[in-house]
């Protein structure tokens, strides 16, 4: 069985379902604190406790995207940056015992309405198409088709995702244009449909900034503040990504640049469209039944 497809009805189809629930909470929690002059750092700090008051964990460190960036934006400990008339994407995660639910949403402070609009649209229609039997090219072409009957581009280097136990990033890929070589959705199968679009080219490419983390393998360091850094990580947040500002070691940052180093973890570089662009988000977490999905994020 896929990483990805769990058994209806199981406990692992319920774990799924309860992060959904509460992501769906937070999500619309953390959105309404989306306003100019609000603390990038406080609205992610909110929703990263947040989940743990409802019973959940983080299943990666809230992203918080800015006009130009499309995923892997996170704030750092000492961040100090505000929210402005800015497109501003949120990306959250949820897991409990390691069973997954992933969403996105698009809080436009810029008046572009209709490139806020059109990943949300594009969403719905894949939506609508899942069942089993359904290739996940089909799905990319209707997020194709839809963004661009808005006048924008879908950002193609960027997909959803399977999502297994302790794994954000799994087979099955879900492409955001139309492709020939796709994957058949089957009953069980947890999926995160995650349209982007843009009024840039529709590619994204690596940026300098890291700020979010996740392990390679276990292994061992002489330094003290990496070992302790790297139990921790192995212990609390196994293979999921996790924040610089998570660590508890005083020094975080040397920290990871040793792991880094002896090639135990890697960062994950801020993606970025291209200067002067706009990109938008939407997702949601869905499982494939026997007469066509169940959306766990919906809310």
């Amino acid at each position: 069985m896929p990483d990805s497809r769990i058994e209806l009805g199981s406990e692992a189809h319920e774990k799924v379902r309860e992060a959904g629930e509460i992501l769906a909470q937070v999500r619309e929690e953390t959105a309404d604190r989306v306003e100019v002059g609000a603390s990038h750092l406080d609205v992610a700090e909110y929703a990263e406790d947040r989940i743990r008051e409802l019973g959940g964990e983080p299943a990666f460190p809230v992203n918080i995207s800015i006009d130009e960036e499309a995923a892997h934006a996170t704030p750092s400990a000492d961040d100090e940056a505000t929210f402005g008339e800015e497109m501003i994407n949120l990306d959250i995660g949820v897991h409990c015992d390691g069973w997954l639910a992933d969403t996105a949403i698009t809080v436009d402070l810029s008046g572009h309405d209709d490139l806020a609009a059109a990943p949300e649209e594009a969403l719905e229609a894949a939506i609508e198409l899942v069942e089993p039997g359904v290739e996940t090219g089909e799905l990319g072409r209707i997020i194709e088709e839809t963004i661009e009957g808005y006048g924008f581009n879908p950002v193609v280097n960027l997909s959803g995702h399977g999502l297994g136990h302790w794994d954000q990033h799994t087979e099955p890929s879900i492409p955001n244009r139309g492709v020939s070589q796709s994957t058949t959705l089957e009953v069980g199968d947890v999926v995160a449909i995650e349209p982007f679009a843009t009024d840039g080219s529709g590619k994204v490419t690596e940026g300098n900034d890291e700020e979010i983390f996740a392990l390679d393998r276990e292994g061992s360091v002489r330094d003290r503040g990496a070992r302790a850094a790297l139990e921790q990580i192995t212990e609390e947040f196994r293979t999921l990504p996790f924040a610089a500002r998570w660590l508890d070691t005083d020094r975080p940052k040397m920290a990871l640049r040793r792991l880094k180093t002896h090639g135990l973890v890697h960062g994950y570089p801020v993606l970025k469209e291209g200067d002067g662009t706009l990109v938008s988000q939407k997702e949601h977490t869905v499982i494939v039944t026997e007469e066509g999905c169940e959306v766990t994020t919906r809310g």
